[in-house]
């Protein structure tokens, strides 16, 4: 389980191909990367992966084809700079909203706006989603918690975001075109399943 908090950016610092499994190694955050053990589960980008070793070099992760297709992992290159987020311990404060760190689908960012301190970032949501996301709802954003802004008649939100988590993420090199990674929250979505169900009983 995850908060969307993310705990600071990540380097890509290798990536290596081999039958049909992608190896993406990263140096974490200073500090992140303690008391880590095989097995683990850590969000990049908002993608639950699991740590397969590391190195001085950073934090080894095997990613199938599938994950590659769904998400924005697939576009990464050395060099990249991905969010990072440690799995959620029993006792922690949950600062966003609980994630599981599996992700439904990509977005689009169509614009940037900003004004002085302040940055606003518009997304195209994928229509078969579009009934999950509802304004001033939560939802994922490359494994950022972020609340929904203003919305648009073609299917577009936008978010806004404060200087820290601009700083602490990579909503700080954020540009029109980026691919981010989308989780809807899993209340809204079971609230909306149940009550198109019920509506779909009655007729």
């Amino acid at each position: 389980m995850f908060t969307g908090i993310v705990q600071g950016l990540g380097e890509v610092t290798q990536i290596h191909d081999h039958q049909g499994i992608r190896r993406i190694q990263v140096r974490m955050p200073k500090g992140r990367d303690a008391d880590l053990q095989t097995g683990a589960s850590i969000a990049i980008n908002g993608v639950c992966l699991t740590v397969t070793g590391w190195d001085p070099q950073g934090v080894q992760f095997d990613v199938i084809d599938e994950t590659l297709r769904l998400t924005n992992l697939g576009d990464l290159n050395t060099g990249s700079w991905v969010n990072v987020e440690r799995a959620a311990r029993f006792g922690d404060e949950i600062g966003g909203h609980v994630l599981s760190g599996h992700i439904h689908g990509q977005t689009e960012v169509t614009e940037v706006i900003e004004t002085g301190a302040n940055l606003a970032v518009w997304w195209r949501v994928p229509e078969s989603l579009l009934k999950y996301v509802l304004p001033k709802g939560y939802v994922s954003l490359n494994g950022c918690s972020l609340t929904v802004g203003e919305t648009s008649r073609n299917g577009q939100m936008s978010i806004h975001l404060i200087p820290e988590t601009r700083a602490l993420t990579t909503f700080g090199r954020v540009k029109p075109g980026d691919h981010l990674n989308l989780e809807i929250d899993s209340q809204t979505q079971a609230i909306v399943d149940t009550v198109e169900r019920v509506l779909e009983q009655r007729l």
